[in-house]
């Protein structure tokens, strides 16, 4: 097992990352020593790993499962409001905790109830697929979609810790596999070149499910996330540069409906149009933006969309949470493995967008 610390001043916390956790999880709830244990799942997890979950938080505290709709069509507040009549059902205290059994939309639901619920009760993150088990259950970011964007609604609770266990990738579908590589290629991209790298050359085994290959680039994911959030908790400058490729994937899932691409897919889409964008203005070679585009490719993701209108994509970008007074800053790419973040014109992103398929 591989531990990584989040190093938050007022919420430290650990993310345990190896094989077979979810049978140990009381290891790891007991600690806590919570009063009552809700754990939230979905429908294409629950009946995987959901008992075995259940079964090891009994051993700790009286403990229900609830399970939800899957898919990101369902992260709502009405699918919030389901988590908090759960709890509220169950009588559940301040010293309660809510478990988020499944990906980043059912983490970003099981974690925006707990936020909210009495003020604020703790949550531990159990992600069982690659993208969550990268990127969105580190952090404490949670939140629902609104029709105008994604994330619009939400809060900063930091988990109390998070549980990766690595044998749930194995029922993982190839798709979605994909779309977690998207978010360790983007890590790579923004801060450490020899990861990207790396990445690129064990692109085979990690397709491959290789449980060493996966491991490695978990931890390092996290350890990369974690040192920007442990400097930045708030996203007040530096932890928005997390968000490579997404100003343009969160676009693409808004006009789309949430429904047509996974966010892993919009994403690995947004770094293309990320590369794109940071050689027109003047800071990445061409070269450099084929490698994005080769990698990206090789990850078995999409690298442009079609039949979608720019003038909308142009809208929504103005609409998303990072923008300020309708002016979108954009993370861009200074060099492989350096992000930096610039306003820019519309004319210049516009360019950026039809050569991606945009019309």
């Amino acid at each position: 097992m591989q531990r990584v610390h989040v190093d938050l001043a007022g919420s430290p916390y650990d993310i345990h990352i190896g094989a077979s956790l979810l049978a140990r999880l009381d290891a790891f709830l007991a600690p806590l020593a919570p009063t009552s244990i809700l754990i939230v799942s979905d429908a294409a997890v629950a009946p995987l790993y959901g008992e075995t979950a259940l079964a090891a938080a009994r051993r700790v505290a009286p403990a229900a499962l609830l399970e939800l709709a899957a898919g990101e069509p369902y992260k709502t507040m009405a699918t919030v409001a389901r988590v908090l009549d759960a709890l509220v059902a169950s009588g559940a205290d301040r010293r309660s905790l809510v478990v988020a059994l499944g990906g980043g939309v059912v983490g970003d639901i099981a974690g925006f109830a707990a936020a909210v619920y009495m003020r604020g009760v703790r949550y531990v993150q159990a992600p069982t697929t690659l993208l969550a088990q990268v990127d969105s259950s580190v952090g404490g970011k949670t939140g629902v979609n609104h029709p105008r964007g994604k994330n619009l609604i939400g809060a900063f609770h930091q988990p109390a810790l998070v549980v990766s266990d690595t044998d749930t990738l194995r029922t993982l579908p190839a798709r979605e596999l994909s779309a977690g590589l998207a978010e360790v290629l983007k890590h790579g991209l923004l801060a450490d070149a020899d990861y990207f790298e790396r990445t690129l050359r064990d692109l085979p085994r990690l397709l491959a499910r290789d449980e060493a290959a996966l491991a490695m680039s978990i931890a390092r994911s996290c350890e990369i996330k974690a040192a920007v959030v442990a400097r930045d908790e708030r996203e007040g400058g530096e932890r928005a540069l997390l968000n490579l490729g997404h100003t343009f994937g969160h676009a693409i899932e808004a006009l789309t409906g949430f429904s047509r691409w996974l966010h892993g897919e919009a994403v690995g889409c947004g770094l293309c149009l990320a590369a794109d964008l940071s050689h027109r203005l003047g800071l990445i070679t061409r070269a450099d933006v084929e490698r994005v585009e080769a990698a990206v490719a090789a990850a078995r993701l999409p690298v442009r969309i079609e039949g979608l209108s720019l003038q909308e994509a142009l809208e929504s970008m103005r609409g998303d949470k990072k923008a300020e007074a309708g002016r979108v800053r954009f993370v861009v790419l200074e060099r492989i493995g350096r992000a930096i973040q610039r306003t820019v014109p519309d004319e210049v992103v516009a360019a950026t967008l039809a050569a991606g398929g945009y019309r």
